[in-house]
């Protein structure tokens, strides 16, 4: 299964020396992992910020919460009618021939969630994340695999947006707060859109390259991570720094387990050459996590700089392993 997560079925046979024997080494190096995506929380209040969904906003909304949710009945059966007329979503969702009732019902309920938070006019950071997920789902991250591509996620977006104009319009006729109730939802929906696409590129990096590796995961991480095992895919020449990004984006909810937070400082040109100082995020490995390439924990071979190659292996091991 291409780029999902797998629950094993044997257990793990590998046995782990101990570091000084395995290594020849007996003092660890501590590493740390920077230019990660930012987490879905963190983006959702920056665009926020930068959209100023404000008080006003929420209040013209929440004027128009009723006849959206009136009408609720109707966006939710409309949305799958009309991607069962549209050829290229048809087949997409495997609908050719018609829709299957229980795909259809799956969607519906996912729909229907998905819009009682959204007239409900949850702004929190587990929405961000539930949205994050929703993106990685349409990737082909579901249980059906159902690899949906990013025109129509944008264009859904768009026509959920352009539904609720037309709701408004037709039921508050002439009222003057529904401008800007439309202005805000668009807003809101832009939010969404943008968490999906991030969950959406996490999944497809995920699945992107020249080769896979084997990641087991062990412990408290299975929760966070959502089973056992899974692919990574890198490119030839990639370094585990690559394959560590691409898990730990895929998965931001996971960070805060195994690494400390820290900033790193520095210096770049802006365009006219000029010195600017920058800080970014970086990641330090916690005291007691291992994270091993072929059995080989990292803090004794250098660090994630070391190469990946086909047929390699990661593993990730909380204290007390």
């Amino acid at each position: 299964m291409k780029g999902r997560v797998k629950m094993a079925t044997a257990a793990n046979t590998n046995v782990v020396e101990p570091f000084a024997q395995l290594n020849g080494q007996s003092k660890p190096q501590s590493w740390e992992l920077a230019g990660l995506q930012p987490a879905p929380e963190e983006e959702w209040q920056r665009l926020r910020e930068f959209l100023s969904l404000g008080s006003d906003d929420i209040r013209a909304m929440l004027e128009t919460v009723e006849p959206l949710f009136r009408r609720g009945y109707e966006l939710v059966v409309g949305n799958y009618d009309y991607l069962l007329k549209n050829h290229e979503t048809a087949v997409i969702l495997g609908w050719e021939r018609g829709a299957d009732p229980e795909h259809l019902s799956e969607r519906r309920r996912f729909f229907t969630v998905w819009l009682a938070r959204t007239l409900g006019l949850d702004l929190s950071d587990d929405f961000a994340r539930y949205l994050f997920r929703a993106g990685q789902l349409h990737a082909g991250h579901g249980p059906r695999q159902t690899h949906v591509p990013e025109i129509f996620v944008t264009g859904a977006i768009s026509l959920v947006n352009a539904a609720f104009a037309r709701f408004l319009t037709e039921e508050m006729p002439g009222a003057a707060i529904v401008p800007a109730a439309l202005a805000g939802w668009n807003k809101v929906l832009t939010m969404h859109l943008h968490m999906m696409l991030l969950g959406y590129q996490s999944a497809l990096a995920l699945d992107s390259g020249d080769f896979q590796v084997k990641v087991s995961i062990f412990g408290r991480m299975r929760a966070l991570m959502g089973g056992q095992e899974l692919k990574v895919a890198l490119p030839t020449g990639a370094s585990m720094t690559v394959a560590l990004r691409k898990l730990f984006n895929y998965f931001p909810q996971a960070r805060s387990e195994i690494f400390d937070l820290h900033w790193l400082g520095g210096e770049r040109d802006d365009a006219t050459g000029t010195p600017w100082f920058v800080v970014q995020k970086g990641y330090a490995i916690k005291p007691m996590w291992r994270v091993l390439l072929n059995g080989r924990d990292l803090s004794y071979i250098g660090g994630p700089e070391i190469s990946v190659a086909p047929g390699d292996e990661i593993s990730i091991f909380p204290p007390g392993r």
